[in-house]
């Protein structure tokens, strides 16, 4: 019986690095292959029966060549990439990470919520000039926070907003009771809940009915004083009525880590708003990410090398 063949496709060498090292350690069994990009990968990928990466990687014509696949995992929460590229053949599973990003994340949410609300970047622009500038800081303290999409994320910032004595409201598809959220509101009510939000932080998973579920009409019911934090995906932005927002402060600010076209151009105009904070995908990403990604899909390589992808039906993402 023919070894599984697995390409860890990933553009950090540390992390691919790290990653072979505890595959190998852990399956002896199973060929890897590494690539850091799609140069890298193009020669191997026709015998992979399995591909450890990030959807952003899949990059077209990969998926095409992978004649043997049987199984993608993503490294990441979402599958978004992997599962709607139209070179993904039937019958292949795709799974992802998930379960170890509520700390990263909500500390990324909190990073920016901070930054925005004492305007961090007008300090790092006096120190530069050597200005000694002050003014009195906006509190995070007895401010209203809208989180529209409530997984697991989500439950977990709501816990720190908690901490820093916020008032906290979900915006759901399915509204129900959970731990230190304050209510919980549908989707259908959320173009009235905005309108008390002080911040607005995104983290929905990007799928067909999350498109642009951030458009002008959503940013006109926002407070002039109100932020928006986006660390989900950058389709559930509508970024030109975000831009326009933005530069007349019909909002007061934005903290920004994902994309429609990712890496942002050089030439977009977002680099230039003194109110935005652009940071680069960076939410989920942390110098123990690998370590703590690796026991999910360690499970899923455990089944997969005993009884194929049949017996994965459970842990499918799509």
């Amino acid at each position: 019986m023919k070894k599984p063949e697995l390409l860890i496709l990933l553009p950090h060498e540390k992390m691919r690095s790290k990653l072979q090292q505890l595959i190998a350690s852990r399956f002896p069994d199973v060929t890897l292959h590494m690539a850091g990009d799609k140069a890298g990968a193009l020669p191997v990928i026709g015998s992979a029966d399995v591909i450890v990466t990030f959807g952003s990687m899949l990059a077209s014509p990969l998926l095409a060549s992978a004649r043997e696949l049987k199984w993608v995992h993503s490294l990441g929460t979402g599958v978004d990439g992997i599962c709607d590229n139209p070179e993904l053949a039937a019958g292949v599973a795709v799974t992802a990470t998930r379960g170890i990003h509520g700390p990263v994340m909500s500390e990324m949410a909190f990073c920016m919520m901070l930054a925005l609300s004492r305007d961090l970047p007008r300090n790092i622009r006096s120190q530069a000039v050597h200005k000694w500038d002050r003014w009195p800081a906006a509190l995070l303290f007895n401010k209203k926070i809208g989180i529209i999409g409530v997984g697991a994320i989500a439950q977990d910032i709501a816990l720190r907003c908690k901490a820093f004595g916020m008032h906290v409201t979900g915006v759901s598809r399915a509204p129900r009771e959970l731990a230190n959220f304050d209510r919980m509101v549908g989707h259908e009510g959320m173009l009235d809940a905005v309108r008390d939000f002080d911040y607005v932080v995104l983290t929905i998973p990007y799928a067909p009915e999350s498109h642009h579920i951030v458009n002008a009409k959503f940013l006109s019911q926002m407070k002039a004083s109100s932020f928006l934090v986006n660390i989900a995906r950058g389709g559930v932005v509508d970024e030109a009525a975000l831009l326009e927002a933005l530069k007349n402060r019909q909002i007061a600010g934005a903290g920004l880590d994902v994309f429609v076209t990712e890496p942002l151009p050089a030439d977009s105009p977002f680099w230039v708003l003194d109110n935005v904070i652009i940071t680069a995908h960076q939410g989920g990403f942390s110098n123990t990410y690998i370590a703590d990604a690796f026991p999910c899909l360690a499970h899923h390589l455990e089944i997969f090398c005993a009884s194929g992808v049949d017996g994965m039906d459970s842990l499918i993402a799509h």
